[in-house]
C-alpha cells in the first residue's frame, strides 16, 4: 500500500492510501490528479535510509509544484523562502542553539524565547 495526494490546480485537497492496481479500476471523474507521496520522506531526505520521493509528504492543503516534483507546506511566515534543494520554508534568522523553547516573531523577524 501505498499513499496518494489528489492534487487539483497545484493544491492537495485529499490523500489517501491505496494499492497502485486500485487506479486502475477507480471511476473518479472530478478534475486533478492522483499523484504517488511518501510518508517517510521530508526535507528531501528518505527517513528509512531509502529514495526520497517528491521532497515531502503530501498534507491536505500543500502545494505541488511540478517543475520541481514536489510536495510543499504553506509559507508559515511571509519573511520566510522556500529552500529549493529541501522544499521547506527557512526562516531569515537560524534558529538559536541553547534549551530555551522559542517562538517566531514576524514583526521583528526573530526568535523569541517563550515562558516554559
Amino acid at each position: 500500500m501505498s499513499h496518494y495526494a489528489k492534487v487539483v490546480s497545484g493544491t492537495v485537497t485529499q490523500v489517501m492510501v491505496a494499492d497502485e492496481e486500485f487506479f486502475d479500476t477507480f471511476v473518479d471523474s472530478s478534475p486533478g490528479d492522483w499523484l504517488q507521496t511518501s510518508y517517510n520522506t521530508y526535507g528531501g531526505v528518505h527517513g528509512l535510509g531509502g529514495t526520497p520521493f517528491r521532497m515531502n509528504f503530501a498534507a491536505v492543503g500543500h502545494t505541488y509544484d511540478p517543475t520541481l516534483d514536489a510536495f510543499i507546506s504553506k509559507k508559515p511566515y511571509p519573511s520566510w523562502v522556500l529552500k529549493e534543494s529541501s522544499c521547506l520554508w527557512i526562516p531569515p534568522v537560524p534558529f538559536p542553539d541553547g534549551d530555551l523553547r522559542y517562538s517566531w516573531d514576524e514583526s521583528t523577524t526573530s526568535w523569541v524565547a517563550r515562558d516554559l
